[in-house]
């Protein structure tokens, strides 16, 4: 795909795509809401445009992908504000994990996904009104309907990726979280989709019977917590978690306000399991931290405990785009997929990077210098 006039140039020191292998010097071009070519440095004349950006030390990858986030504009008790909170920060694409379930799902639809510039999907709350009731989500029976989240799910379409289903005790009450699981399951099967899922955080409930119970594509989201039923016991993952990835259980990290914590993290990637995915789980009491939680800034984490950039990159484009069905059309600088951008600096840190438990380590952060969005550039906010 090419354009002789494309709408807007930008250049940067590095153009880092895990989908195609790309890595080096130069520019991608963009008309109308595509990718109209890349072009590396010494292979041919300079592109032109209309519009032209250069990042001469900047990192230039396809827009970012927050697997676990609460986008909304104030009915869930999480949500932050999509495009000032996410996308001005660097992530084109989120997947809210439970802000709406069957009851408030078209509210959801139409007054946030449809209303933001960040791309929206929904993992639906197992829950009739998601996370908008005012009791914890999980702790009344009646509210986790399975047949009316399967019709809701059915009803979303493309909006839709699958269900949000969490066992945490704190949101649970006195019911049985085998049954919660099991409701969600049952929901999931019905319409074949995935369950996003938030283990029990308890030692009343064994990790590996939680395991066992899910399915292939199904992921489980807060996997650096140090709670009792964590992945990892005496440095080393446990065969339960491996064996669940083996069967295609995904593992994502969730960092949230309680679920990263470095010993568990850094046991992990020493032991080759690093996450399937890097998500941030910004919610609303995030707004104002300092530094800002965002993507970028769990990524620098994710390098401080000794997760590699050649790891992390696909972790933020590649994996989650293909974990939402859509490679190809995000998660890529290939000519033709979608022109979400996203120009990432990497700057010395005079903060050190905090853990959920205040547990520090030094090192630099990213923040996003530029945010493209369909082809429109977005004003970046990396404070």
């Amino acid at each position: 795909m090419s354009n002789p006039n494309p709408s807007l140039v930008i250049r940067a020191g590095r153009l880092m795509c895990p989908a195609t292998g790309i890595d080096g010097p130069g520019a991608v071009t963009v008309a109308g809401d595509r990718i109209a070519a890349v072009h590396l440095d010494g292979t041919g004349a300079p592109p032109s445009g209309r519009r032209e950006l250069e990042f001469p030390h900047g990192i230039l990858l396809p827009g970012l992908i927050d697997l676990h986030a609460h986008p909304g504009l104030g009915d869930s008790k999480h949500d932050v504000d999509p495009d000032r909170y996410l996308l001005a920060r660097g992530t084109t694409t989120a997947m809210s994990q439970g802000d709406a379930g069957a009851a408030n799902w078209p509210l959801y639809r139409d007054t946030v996904i449809g209303a933001a510039r960040l791309r929206i999907k929904l993992a639906m709350h197992l829950a009739l009104p998601g996370e908008s009731a005012p009791h914890p989500s999980h702790s009344k029976l009646d509210d986790l309907d399975a047949d009316a989240c399967a019709r809701a799910v059915r009803e979303g379409g493309d909006h839709i990726w699958g269900i949000a289903v969490t066992t945490n005790f704190l949101g649970t009450g006195d019911l049985d979280p085998r049954e919660i699981l099991a409701r969600g399951i049952a929901a999931a099967e019905a319409v074949g989709c995935p369950i996003i899922y938030g283990s029990r955080y308890h030692d009343d409930w064994p990790l590996d019977d939680q395991l066992r119970r899910l399915r292939p594509g199904d992921m489980v989201t807060y996997c650096f917590h140090d709670g009792p039923d964590r992945i990892v016991r005496d440095g080393r993952v446990l065969d339960c978690v491996h064996e669940a990835r083996a069967r295609g259980v995904l593992f994502d990290t969730g960092h949230g306000m309680n679920s990263f914590v470095y010993d568990i993290a850094e046991a992990a990637i020493a032991d080759g399991f690093p996450p399937d995915a890097i998500s941030t789980d910004i919610q609303r009491r995030h707004v104002g931290a300092s530094p800002p939680h965002d993507l970028p800034l769990v990524m620098s984490k994710l390098r401080a405990a000794g997760m590699s950039e050649a790891d992390i990159w696909p972790r933020v484009t590649e994996e989650p785009a293909r974990i939402l069905g859509m490679a190809g059309e995000i998660g890529s600088l290939a000519p033709g997929a979608c022109a979400d951008l996203a120009v990432l600096d990497w700057a010395p840190s005079p903060v050190p990077l905090a853990d959920c438990k205040g547990v520090t380590r030094s090192g630099g952060r990213w923040h996003a210098r530029l945010v493209v969005r369909g082809g429109a550039v977005v004003e970046a906010t990396a404070t």
